[in-house]
């Protein structure tokens, strides 16, 4: 039978009943150096003063400051009584200033100094950095890295940390293990494995369960016993409403199923239980859904039991594009900002729960509530960052068509300090954007220079034209499995590319250079969503030809009849060439270093790579 979500759940009443689950109260005692990410509950006093006692702090002479008085370039003064000392040696009695060694002057074995010494001058008193007995760290402070060193130097062995004990629950007949490569059907399980490093560096104890099959039965039992040892269950999977789906029945018939279904996206499946006065709360299985099931719920909670959250910073962005959202649901969207002229821009990325790169390539996230309906493209909204705020100004914003050999200069990039992020919005979306000034580059896959004007997509450039930094050429073809010629496409049965895809655009130029409508084409309008895919379908016998890369059409077993090129590059606006990111992206693409990564991808020709041409609307 298939489950329904009868009714969904507000996140914000989702968080107020999750809040209702009090906290665990309990406490440990770990050793040292196995307290960072942890949360002390008691006050943390320094065990011993630091220094105990008086310490140098120069190499010198430890002298008595009342013998130096007077002492000037013109009238030294030869001492009469000193002691060598070296950094951190202790003070001997009697003496109560250093004078660094450079400063002194040997005469016969007896020192000499030329200015007057100050009294404690070099000299790290007893207890100027802590005294016996003094705070260290007072309760509800999450232990850090530096943090555990001082702790040592105070003499301070183990902490009494909050004690907060997850289980995790990996459930699905498809998951294999991390290390094991899936099957046809299969899928690495990382959800828990997500879950256990987010909730472990918050300060939780984390431990995860084998994988448990799709079976009611073991599900149950495995849930039982984790509800018994642990304050918080997590059970990722399952959760959706699916004839597979076990978890809400299961927590159900140990307990009670608090809700099932929140109004967000992604993470519409999440569930909360309670088992024994404990919460249970079910992951959906799509990466991106149990992240934000993670983010937005998981940790609220074990914020609100003492733990400490990553930190959150918030910037104000503008958008590239709309983004849009559905009344009643609050949506996170996740984003690349970087500032280019002095605004800071946001390109979003995929929206899809399975697609787990989109987190990946992103470094900030939307936050949709679900009073509004979106956001309007260049509107000012507030961001929420994944990453460090200084790394915002060394990133580069590039929209448009993914290439593999953007993913190179990427890559190169990357070893020089700049951080390229890349929103896949196609040939159109890029150039808009860069018509905009929300992008530092659009990435494009062109026509070549004598079919681009053909193609109609120079009516898109930005008013002044543009730059295109070449970075490879790449031969495009007619695959077919009889040799089927350009002229001969009037007469088969065409698979297509997406509408914005690079080859759709340079078929649209050979055609119209050619004289061929393209109502003649049988299939022009069926459109495949990836070149492979298309070629699977002329390989298949579901298509005479489509227009794609050489190797894709080779790969398929296909005849391959070379009919253009496209034409893969970064295009700027000309009235941001003097843009320092922009001089970087020119460097970049004009490197030595470039040109070998590129030369090692199949299909690609480098001859050009680093040439600009200069386009015009």
């Amino acid at each position: 039978m298939v489950n329904r979500y009868l009714s969904l759940t507000s996140l914000d009443e989702a968080l107020r009943l999750l809040k209702t689950f009090a906290p665990p109260g309990g406490t440990e005692t770990v050793p040292l150096m196995e307290s960072l990410g942890r949360v002390v509950v008691t006050p943390v006093y320094a065990g011993y003063s630091v220094p105990e006692v008086n310490t140098a702090a120069m190499d010198g002479i430890a002298v008595k400051s009342r013998e130096t008085l007077g002492a000037t370039d013109r009238a030294p003064v030869t001492l009469e009584s000193f002691a060598r000392v070296n950094t951190g040696n202790i003070i001997p009695p009697g003496f109560d200033a250093v004078v660094m060694i450079e400063e002194t002057w040997d005469q016969g074995g007896r020192f000499q100094v030329r200015r007057s010494a100050a009294p404690g001058q070099h000299i790290r008193l007893s207890g100027e950095d802590i005294r016996e007995g003094q705070l260290v760290l007072p309760p509800g402070h999450q232990v850090r890295a530096f943090d555990i060193g001082a702790l040592a130097t105070y003499g301070i062995t183990s902490l009494e940390v909050r004690s907060v004990k997850v289980g995790i629950i990996p459930t699905g007949s498809e998951l294999v293990p991390l290390g094991a490569r899936p099957g046809p059907g299969q899928v690495v399980e990382s959800n828990t494995l997500m879950a256990q490093a987010f909730l472990g560096g918050m300060g939780a104890s984390c431990t995860k369960e084998p994988i448990v099959p799709d079976d009611p039965g073991l599900i149950r039992e495995t849930l039982a016993r984790a509800v018994a040892s642990r304050d918080l269950v997590l059970i990722s999977a399952g959760s959706s409403a699916g004839t597979r789906d076990f978890t809400a029945d299961v927590i159900a018939s140990l307990g009670e199923l608090v809700f099932h279904g929140v109004a967000m996206r992604p993470g519409k499946p999440a569930m909360l239980g309670r088992i024994g006065g404990k919460p249970v709360l079910g992951l959906p299985g799509y990466p991106l859904a149990a992240q934000t099931v993670l983010r937005e719920l998981a940790s609220p909670l074990l914020e609100s039991w003492g733990l400490r959250a990553p930190p959150r910073c918030l910037m104000q962005a503008h958008l590239s594009q709309a983004v849009s959202s559905d009344l009643g649901f609050d949506e996170f969207v996740p984003v690349s900002v970087g500032r280019i002229r002095g605004t800071v821009w946001g390109i979003q990325h995929s929206r899809g729960s399975a697609v787990q790169m989109a987190t990946v390539k992103a470094n900030a996230c939307v936050h949709i509530p679900a009073r509004a309906e979106g956001f309007e493209a260049g509107q000012e909204i507030a961001v929420t960052l994944t990453t460090d705020p200084g790394s915002i100004e060394q990133t580069l914003l590039l929209v448009g068509y993914p290439d593999p050999a953007v993913w190179e200069l990427a890559n190169l990039a990357h070893a020089r300090g700049l951080f390229l992020h890349v929103s896949g919005a196609g040939n159109l979306g890029g150039l808009l954007a860069l018509r905009r000034g929300s992008c530092h580059a659009a990435s494009l896959g062109l026509p070549p220079p004598g079919l681009l004007l053909s193609s109609g997509i120079s009516r898109h450039f930005p008013p002044g034209g543009i730059a295109f930094l070449s970075l490879a050429s790449i031969p495009l073809g007619i695959a077919s499995r009889d040799g089927i010629t350009l002229e001969g496409l009037a007469g088969a049965r065409f698979i297509n590319a997406k509408r914005d895809a690079p080859s759709r655009q340079v078929l649209d130029a050979l055609l119209a250079s050619a004289g061929i409508e393209p109502s003649r084409i049988d299939g022009y309008f069926n459109e495949a969503a990836t070149s492979g895919e298309a070629a699977g379908a002329v390989a298949a016998g579901l298509a005479d030809a489509t227009l794609c890369r050489r190797e894709v059409g080779l790969a398929a077993g296909l005849s391959f009849q070379p009919v253009a090129s496209e034409e893969v590059g970064l295009a700027v606006r000309r009235d941001m060439r003097e843009d320092p990111k922009t001089g970087s992206l020119r460097d970049l693409v004009a490197s030595p270093d470039l040109k070998k990564r590129l030369g090692r991808l199949s299909g690609y020709e480098t001859s050009g790579t680093g040439e600009i041409q200069e386009l015009s609307p």
